[in-house]
């Protein structure tokens, strides 16, 4: 069938009928299209399309996310099959595409919906937004699918790579730590939850639900309670008892070594759930000094929610894009924390959609950034400070390769962590994996300014 033999429905989507509540594949149905047409990040636009149907119940609700991050995970491997029973399709006909990656992840890689309802499905959602041709079209090119062989979830997800960051991906770690980094880690798909209980906080102050989850190993701070749904929904989030926080993260904040009466600078601060932490363990000194910086001021907004939610004193902030400079910010800093913007490679268990958009050329301009930012954050280093640089990435280029960019101006030194006795005595730099740590990949390392 050719493109012109392709028409569109009125609305152009393969939305719900009217008046009939939304089901789970149509959710991750609008959420996948959101992330091909629009770039949109997976989690985002999954939290926002759940948000609008509040009639799904939480089962609905897990199979939701599994379609989602599966879909996206193994995207690669599902378009070759169906490309070859369907080699004309429009590139930028996102309704149909979403639909068909929908479909062919549940025939290839899932067991337990049924083949027929998976069809169904796929075919009058297609009919609404495309009509009854198009519907029959990808009814033929499904049901020839439905009868291939299945799909392995690992070699389709590495599959999926883009050649390029396969290559790089396989130079820098072990197949096992590849072979981990992008595959799912939990039954939906979407990663384990993170939960960091608050600094002082007593386990029989805690609610059950947390006292109760496994504790984190890198982390003293990290509960992982498994699967228990919207974070936001439960006991405790209001009285401010928790922040939802990778335990990877949680480290890289502990790593700083920030103590009472120190001044701390969090310079590429984001939303500030490592700020937080570092404010938790500042707050018992009044005479400590937090700064944070972020080149989005609406980050910075909401790292003040978040201080109000936990019940913070309020921190001084600033808009400040540190790959060219420092604003006016002063020196003399005990603590800088540079977690910087990077490919986010480390997380793709988490976030698929992430190699959808990198390009071959991205890992050194990210380097080149993330040394610049160094650059300019050391000089507000007091004579004794010391800085953290981490990035969620797990390639060279962004990891060692930032360090010895910037070996003229820093050098490393040992970690003066105490809230992690796990590290090696004299150990100035650290990788986190997800198959030895069951983290997200992260690079950190400890430098401060050469004499």
């Amino acid at each position: 069938m050719s493109r012109r033999e392709l028409p569109r429905g009125n609305d152009g989507r393969g939305g719900r009928p009217p008046g009939k509540l939304p089901s789970a594949r149509d959710v991750a149905a609008r959420v996948i299209e959101r992330v091909l047409k629009d770039s949109a990040f997976a989690s985002a636009a999954l939290d926002a399309e759940l948000a609008r149907a509040v009639e799904l119940g939480s089962r609905d609700r897990a199979l939701a996310t599994e379609l989602v991050y599966g879909s996206l995970r193994t995207r690669a491997a599902l378009e070759a099959r169906i490309a070859r029973l369907a080699k004309k399709l429009d590139p930028k006909d996102y309704v149909l595409k979403s639909q068909l990656l929908l479909a062919g992840y549940q025939l290839l890689l899932l067991d337990r919906v049924p083949a027929h309802a998976v069809v169904d499905h796929a075919v009058e959602a297609i009919k609404r937004a495309r009509g009854p041709r198009v519907a029959g079209f990808v009814n033929a090119v499904l049901r020839r699918l439905s009868s291939e062989g299945k799909l392995d979830a690992g070699d389709a997800a590495l599959a999926s790579l883009p050649a390029w960051l396969k290559t790089e991906l396989d130079a820098a770690l072990p197949e096992v730590e590849v072979r981990a980094l992008v595959a799912p880690s939990t039954a939906d798909g979407a990663g384990p939850l993170g939960i960091r209980v608050r600094v002082g906080v007593d386990d029989g102050d805690l609610p059950s639900w947390l006292r109760e989850a496994p504790r984190g190993k890198w982390s003293s701070l990290a509960r992982r309670p498994g699967s228990v749904g919207d974070p936001r929904r439960l006991q405790g989030y209001g009285d401010g008892v928790f922040v939802v926080q990778e335990e990877g993260a949680q480290v890289i904040a502990l790593a700083v070594g920030a103590k009472p009466g120190m001044r701390v600078l969090d310079a590429c601060a984001g939303r500030g759930q490592k700020t937080t932490l570092l404010a938790d363990q500042l707050i018992a000194d009044p005479s400590s000094e937090l700064v944070a910086c972020d080149l989005h001021g609406s980050k910075l907004k909401a790292l003040k929610q978040e201080l109000k939610r936990l019940k913070l004193p309020d921190i001084e902030t600033h808009a400040v894009d540190f790959s060219l400079g420092t604003g006016d910010l002063m020196g003399g800093f005990d603590r800088v924390l540079v977690d910087a913007p990077c490919t986010g490679t480390g997380t793709l268990r988490r976030r698929p959609e992430i190699a959808l958009r990198l390009t071959a050329e991205d890992p050194a301009r990210m380097a080149e950034l993330q040394a610049s930012i160094l650059r300019h954050a050391a000089t507000l280093l007091g004579a004794e400070g010391r800085l953290v640089y981490a990035v969620c990435s797990v390639l060279p280029e962004e990891c060692e390769g930032v360090i010895e960019r910037v070996a003229d101006l820093l050098e490393p030194v040992p970690f003066e962590a105490p809230d992690l006795p796990w590290l090696d005595a004299g150990c100035c730099s650290l990788r986190m994996l997800p198959g030895e740590h069951g983290t997200d990949g992260y690079f950190l390392a400890c430098l401060r300014k050469r004499a």
